[in-house]
């Protein structure tokens, strides 16, 4: 999700007593068959995968994967173009879900389908709605590993002193609007923060059952056009226009660091509301200093709430490795993305358990017993319908796209007219994936 949402991502509240930050080295190490593992977590996310995988390694004596972070996902996937096909490619590679289509096309890959198909593996326990998102016309290319979804984050105590009830577990923008003037009125400040980000734009959208591009969101066949200047995109816009209008917004930009702004100010109680990623609730819980209210994403009034699209990224094979490696790999996947795993895995990270087994462990229900809130992001995530709008778009210029829909949003803070910037973001955008398909020869 944000640039640098992974250093916030720990359920530090319950604590990583499982984690061990130092990968072991067997003494029968030489004997393994050794899988490259490239990835891009940091901080205690990094603790967390390398206890994954240390987990592996003591499990079994054929096989040991080694970790290698390759810096943050916009860093990792120029290095992995530029190796992938050789020898000096890695086995196992992990990338952000925006990078879906550019991997699945770039001929560097091997498809998950095949290795599933070639050791008979069942993804029946594998959560579908996140599946959906790294399958294309019926070929799931990537494991599936690090998985989240916005929610909205509010301070219960300020809406208490305020007289404000709590959100519903399914808020309006209205109701959210209105509950950002309560607070103004009793602070004397802006409390709401919605910050200027494509991918807010895009969960928006998608939660009112709009597709961002047209050929069911590039899903049915390559996307030739932006859809998103319609109804539910002016509703998105009109509704940051309302709260900049009315003094009740805060704008913290669209540079790099402006969603770790945004997440401090949030804790340290400068703001009451706001829009993040699920995984940042370990860290909110562990810093703020008051009771803490998690909703639903936000939706216009009279909407039926569609759901959210996954976030954070999958893992992938690299492709031409031989038997030995590709077996290795795979059964690095399937422990990894394993109940018992997934469960230590959510617990220690915050993100999503990717598999529906794990929310029946006594590890993660204990856990949600302890930190009721942690219920929010995965009941909306059960909740999401399955639709084109729920699976996202599958566009290679999707960096483009978020960089346009957040300077509209921007502009639209600023006082610039609704829909001449939802105009222009949609043609720029539109115009970003017809230079994007020639370049690919689409």
């Amino acid at each position: 999700m944000f640039k640098n949402v992974a250093k916030y991502v720990a359920l530090t509240t319950i604590g990583l007593s499982a984690v061990v930050p130092i990968v072991q080295v067997h003494a029968a190490d030489s004997k393994r068959q050794n899988i490259v593992f490239w990835h891009s977590m940091t901080g205690q996310n990094q603790q967390a995968i390398e206890r994954i995988v240390n987990d592996f390694n003591a499990s079994q004596t054929k096989y040991k994967v080694t970790p290698e972070f390759q810096g943050q996902y916009v860093e990792a996937l120029p290095k992995f173009l530029s190796v992938g096909g050789t020898s000096k490619a890695p086995d196992l590679f992990q990338s952000n879900e925006i990078s879906t289509k550019q991997l699945s096309t770039s001929g560097m890959i091997e498809p998950m389908q095949t290795l599933i198909k070639k050791y008979k593996y069942s993804t029946k326990n594998l959560r579908k709605n996140i599946l959906n998102y790294y399958t294309i016309n019926g070929k799931l290319y990537s494991m599936p590993f690090n998985s989240s979804a916005p929610v909205l984050y509010y301070n219960k105590d300020a809406f208490k002193a305020a007289g404000i009830d709590d959100l519903p577990t399914s808020p309006t923008y209205e109701q959210v609007t209105a509950a950002a003037k309560k607070l103004k009125e009793k602070t004397g400040s802006a409390k709401l923060s919605i910050l200027p980000y494509g991918w807010t734009f895009e969960e928006l959208l998608a939660n009112q059952n709009q597709t961002l591009v047209n050929n069911g969101n590039g899903r049915k066949k390559t996307a030739t056009k932006a859809t998103f200047n319609n109804k539910a995109g002016k509703n998105i816009m009109n509704w940051i226009k309302t709260n900049a209008s009315a003094g009740t917004l805060v704008d913290y930009g669209t540079g790099a660091n402006a969603g770790d702004t945004e997440l401090s100010a949030f804790t340290s109680g400068q703001i009451d509301m706001f829009m993040n990623s699920s995984a940042s609730l370990g860290n909110i819980k562990k810093d703020a200093k008051f009771n803490v209210g998690v909703t639903y994403l936000p939706r216009p009034e009279g909407t039926k709430a569609n759901g959210v699209v996954i976030g954070g990224a999958s893992i992938w094979m690299s492709k031409g490795k031989s038997t030995k490696v590709q077996k290795g790999a795979f059964e690095f996947l399937k422990f990894a993305t394993s109940a018992k795993e997934q469960a230590q895995w959510s617990i220690d990270t915050g993100y999503f358990a990717v598999n529906t087994k794990s929310y029946d462990t006594k590890q993660l229900k204990d856990a949600f017993k302890e930190t009721p809130i942690l219920a929010a992001p995965v009941n909306q995530l059960k909740a999401t319908k399955i639709n084109a709008a729920s699976k996202g778009a599958l566009i290679t210029a999707m960096p483009k796209e978020r960089v346009n829909t957040q300077n509209a949003m921007e502009n639209v803070i600023n006082g610039k007219d609704v829909d001449s910037e939802l105009s222009k973001a949609e043609k720029q955008t539109t115009s970003d994936i017809k230079q994007a398909n020639e370049q690919a020869g689409e």
